[in-house]
């Protein structure tokens, strides 16, 4: 099972309520959840707190794409930990010292799982992030990072990721369903998991939108993989 579900709450709802029925309603099939800033800036920690609590995935993750000194990301990290989120991300750009080291520490405190972004998953991320790449992903390395982001849409990076990570750093991969990436296709590529919101979230029938994508996966990388 690879499927993170991303809650990102739609402008003129419930913020709190929309993430607890999703979660209710999708059950055990994702492998984690993704709460966004949007959700956090509207709603809270308090609020955090309120969606985490109903929580039973393996992943629960801030997906805050952290992008400033280590003291800061590190308060950051301490608020939503107290929320019971136990992984953050991220951004790999501001470098360690004085910023990705010092997060890395208060993690490895608090028992939070660090993922670090080396690319994003949209047209324009190549501009700046491919010159960077290999940089991108030493400093994942470098700070001992649980996992990395890269993109279900561009597979080539994926599989690039995984040849410079190794099997010990996984891989996590936005991008499927609204920005055009197919169930499987960034597993195939070398990713743990992929992240799927809207294609899930705004489904008529969430549950129903889970199960197949999780069902696209299986199929999609036993014919990859050739089993």
């Amino acid at each position: 099972m690879s499927l993170i579900a991303a809650l990102d709450p739609p402008e003129g709802v419930d913020g709190v309520g929309w993430c607890v029925n999703l979660i209710s309603s999708l059950g055990n099939v994702p492998k984690g959840f993704k709460v966004g800033l949007p959700l956090v800036v509207r709603e809270g920690v308090r609020g955090l707190k309120d969606v985490v609590s109903v929580m039973s995935a393996e992943l629960v993750i801030a997906d805050l794409k952290l992008a400033d000194i280590g003291y800061v990301m590190s308060l950051v990290t301490k608020a939503v930990a107290s929320a019971g989120v136990n992984t953050v991300i991220a951004h790999a750009f501001v470098g360690t010292e004085g910023a990705l080291s010092e997060l890395s520490r208060t993690c490895s405190e608090l028992g939070i799982k660090l993922v670090l972004v080396a690319f994003m998953s949209h047209p324009g991320a190549g501009r700046v992030m491919k010159k960077a790449f290999s940089d991108l992903l030493s400093i994942v390395k470098e700070v001992g990072a649980w996992g990395a982001v890269l993109p279900a849409t561009m597979p080539e990076v994926v599989r690039a990721g995984r040849e410079y990570l190794g099997s010990s750093v996984k891989i996590m991969a936005p991008g499927v369903g609204a920005q055009g990436a197919e169930p499987g296709d960034a597993l195939c590529a070398g990713a743990d998991y992929e992240i799927v919101g809207r294609l899930i979230t705004r489904a008529e029938d969430p549950l129903k939108a889970a199960v197949e994508v999780v069902r696209k996966q299986g199929e999609r990388v036993r014919e990859c993989r050739g089993l």
